[in-house]
């Protein structure tokens, strides 16, 4: 089980205890609308020796808004994107690759060694990892593979580490600011003995809207009151200190890609 100590270093409760089901329900257009893409190096690693897309099923589990789901339909691949949020299923953009469906990283309702390849991006955190790899195992092809992806915002560029202290400020310093620690479960499980991290740069380039929807689509930054007011002028003072000619500024991520396959006895 994994969990977070606090700064007075008493155990604070795991994520997938904190309403991971539902805690993005009013986040939903800001999240379809803001949140980041991913590389494409990132998406090609993930797809590297599977052979032809076009005949590849994938579970993306916690798929959100679609937002990777679609950049591996554009690929080819099949997708049931698997996000148990009803606003974040209807706020996804279409795509005919990409069908989504109700249900949970513990309980996918797929079918046994059904899927090619298992992804989540951006969600691993807010699964109770246990039941959640022993369902992975359970619906991948023995010769199937996982994708555990998250955009780590890359806090050496100094616009992305301004941000990154605002949000953490506003938030009161949320565990989920601390997520990296959430792949231990995955690299520890016997399920997937033998795991591979790629990691690529991801820029954003966002104009002050975009900078402040970013932060509106984390489900634990306020929306409104002293906080969130101090939080807004921060950022106003980061863009104006940091915006280019054409009134952009860019997060920096470093995007990181966990590469498992499922271990089978013979």
């Amino acid at each position: 089980m994994v969990t977070f100590v606090n700064e007075n270093n008493f155990e604070a409760t795991p994520l997938y205890a904190m309403n991971p089901l539902s805690r993005f329900s009013d986040r939903a257009t800001a999240y379809a609308k803001y949140r980041p893409s991913y590389p494409e190096e990132a998406i090609a690693v993930i797809l590297e020796g599977l052979g032809n897309p076009s005949q590849r099923v994938a579970a993306d589990i916690g798929a959100g808004t679609g937002i990777s789901s679609r950049l591996l339909a554009q690929r080819g691949v099949q997708v049931i994107a698997i996000e148990p949020n009803a606003g974040m299923r209807e706020s996804a953009a279409p795509h005919p690759l990409v069908e989504f469906r109700n249900g949970t990283a513990e309980a996918t309702n797929l079918p046994e060694a059904s899927i090619d390849l298992v992804t989540c991006f951006q969600a691993f955190h807010w699964f109770d990892p246990e039941p959640t790899l022993r369902e992975f195992h359970r619906i991948l092809k023995p010769s199937g593979r996982l994708a555990v992806v998250w955009n780590n915002r890359d806090r050496n560029d100094e616009l992305t580490e301004g941000y990154t202290r605002l949000v953490q400020i506003a938030s009161n310093h949320h565990p989920a600011e601390s997520r990296l620690v959430s792949v231990d479960p995955l690299l520890a499980s016997p399920l997937f003995p033998d795991v591979h991290c790629h990691t690529f740069t991801y820029r954003q380039q966002l104009d002050l809207d975009g900078l402040i929807g970013r932060a509106q689509s984390v489900s634990y930054i306020p929306k409104e009151g002293e906080a969130y007011q101090q939080l807004i002028s921060g950022f106003k003072e980061l863009y104006d200190r940091k915006r280019d000619e054409n009134g952009f500024v860019y997060l920096t991520y470093r995007t990181s890609v966990y590469l498992a396959e499922p271990q089978h006895q013979t």
